[in-house]
């Protein structure tokens, strides 16, 4: 696979805090990459230098084989990006918003309406964007984003603060555009987020990546405890080591007909963000 975005040793300062420090990365064409770490950690300011809207202190990134630096407004026509101060016009409608960035560039109307649909606010379309609830908001930011056919998303915290079930929409929406072959730079702070749509993360802490892969792959790594988490139907609960032996007692609680679940003892991602830097991923 060709890499969409290529990151090397970039770092980036405000003052006396460093916010990157020596950042490198390379996410393939295709792909979901998350960038995962507490908020105020730097994920935002990495997207603003790989967009052109920051320049890093030193390093450098390539998008699309250019240099971040150097990018045209042709290139940046490339790109949908989502984030907080993206906002939207609270008087117009659902459609009068993607009318004002439709005209910009250059696109029919079929398009808002093809847009509108996709996200699920077809019926919303001469709604308010005042009256719409955060998760409809949401969707239309995304519907923003979209509306051109960006090659790549650069998705900064897209489901924050949302209720489970529209955060559930967002992530239908994000792995629909993955499967149309779009790459995909997802911030998050969201653990579960995070396994359920990312080809691999980095985790980000004190301007550094402490740990990159796959989110399952990363957790099967820290896995230091190696046993098994039983849960029998009369309500006991078992741990037992991960080796030959205790196949065979399972195999016998299963035959007896007395075992109600079995689980790995693999940590979750909020596991292994707590053990590499001792703190908690959602401050």
């Amino acid at each position: 696979m060709s890499k969409a975005i290529e990151i090397k040793e970039i770092r980036k300062s405000f003052g006396e805090k460093k916010v990157l420090d020596g950042i490198s990365l390379n996410i393939e064409k295709g792909e979901i990459f998350g960038l995962l770490a507490p908020s105020g950690a730097g994920k935002t300011t990495l997207i603003k230098i790989l967009t052109g809207q920051l320049n890093a202190d030193s390093g450098t990134s390539i998008v699309n084989g250019i240099n971040s630096n150097a990018l045209t407004g042709a290139e940046c026509r490339k790109f949908g990006i989502m984030m907080d101060n993206f906002g939207l016009y609270d008087r117009l409608s659902c459609c009068e918003n993607l009318k004002v960035f439709a005209g910009i560039y250059g696109i029919g109307k079929e398009r808002i309406y093809e847009v509108l649909e996709a996200v699920g606010l077809a019926e919303s379309a001469k709604k308010s964007a005042s009256a719409l609830s955060k998760g409809m908001s949401s969707r239309l930011r995304l519907a923003r984003v979209l509306l051109h056919n960006p090659e790549i998303l650069f998705l900064d915290e897209p489901a924050s603060g949302l209720d489970p079930a529209s955060a559930e929409e967002i992530q239908k929406l994000i792995l629909a555009e993955k499967s149309k072959g779009k790459t995909i730079f997802l911030t998050t702070h969201d653990m579960a987020e995070a396994e359920l749509l990312c080809d691999n993360i980095a985790l980000l802490d004190g301007g550094k990546i402490v740990e990159y892969g796959n989110p399952r792959e990363i957790c099967r790594r820290y896995n230091h405890k190696k046993t098994l988490k039983i849960h029998l139907k009369n309500g006991e609960d078992m741990e037992l080591p991960h080796n030959e032996k205790s196949a065979e007692i399972i195999a016998e609680m299963m035959k007896n007909g007395g075992l109600e679940t079995i689980h790995t003892s693999e940590p979750t991602l909020k596991d292994v963000f707590m053990e590499l830097t001792g703190k908690e991923l959602s401050q």
